[in-house]
């Protein structure tokens, strides 16, 4: 089950030194407890009690103008995360969790210079068309995957990387330039989720959505691949949810503040 939201009662003090330690950390300036009280509307009393507390424990620093900045405790449980949260076994557990339609496979890839590399894959059924295997790569530009992941960067980092080179094409629908991809990938913006029929296998349809990371940046692409003849009107829509809900779950177990 997923931990994004619990039923069970929060303990106050909990709750309230989590919330300023969230305001703190998203504050473009420092606060004081005046401040801090008004954002939380928290008696300062109380705003001043928790703050001291966590300026004991290392979770705040109090400056010399009296406002609070993150401490450097925070950052050790930051790195603890980071090593003991894998985006593979994370995707392997999450698809366990949701029903991966039929005659679908899902996959999980990396960005590598200009390529996405397989590091984790379901098969819904045997036979697919398009057998995911750890350790296959296709060029960024043409897979799914890569233009969900090559959408977070703005169109002019997209030119600069495709200046005075585009790799050959895979197969008679793979795009013929960076002019092309950038069209896709605005229409993928605009729809939330990225696709691509046959660019890199002929008579398969890839649905992909970027994972983000702690600090929301694109760490990974999560991908759902079918017959073509099978992904068409409600078919597509279908895949497409699952894609995003998927992607969007993923990103909050590897720390990324994305609202379900």
């Amino acid at each position: 089950m997923d931990q994004d939201k619990s039923l069970q009662k929060l303990v106050p003090a909990v709750e309230r030194a989590a919330e300023i330690l969230d305001i703190v950390s998203s504050s473009k300036r420092s606060l004081t407890v005046s401040e801090l009280s008004r954002e939380t509307s928290l008696p300062k009393s109380t705003v001043h009690g928790l703050c001291g507390t966590m300026v004991q424990l290392g979770l705040l620093v109090r400056r010399s103008d009296q406002t609070f900045v993150v401490g450097p405790h925070v950052l050790r449980w930051s790195n603890g995360f980071d090593r003991q949260t894998d985006v593979a076994t994370e995707f392997a557990l999450l698809c366990d969790e949701i029903s991966i339609p039929e005659h679908t496979a899902a996959s999980l890839s990396v960005p590598e210079n200009a390529d996405m590399v397989f590091i984790a894959a379901r098969q819904a059924v045997a036979g697919n068309r398009f057998a995911a295997r750890p350790g296959m790569r296709f060029p960024l530009v043409y897979i799914a995957s890569g233009k969900a992941v090559l959408s977070l960067s703005p169109d002019f980092e997209v030119r600069r990387m495709c200046a005075g080179f585009f790799p050959a094409p895979l197969t008679d629908k793979s795009i013929g330039g960076v002019e092309d991809l950038l069209k896709e990938l605005s229409q993928g913006r605009a729809e939330g989720v990225f696709h691509e029929v046959g660019q890199c296998i002929e008579g398969v349809t890839n649905v992909s959505s970027p994972v983000m990371n702690a600090v929301n940046k694109p760490l990974a692409a999560v991908m759902l691949s079918a017959p073509s003849e099978l992904v068409e009107g409600q078919a597509f829509q279908e895949i497409s949810a699952v894609v995003a809900s998927l992607a969007q779950r993923l990103s909050r177990r590897m720390g990324a503040d994305i609202q379900i």
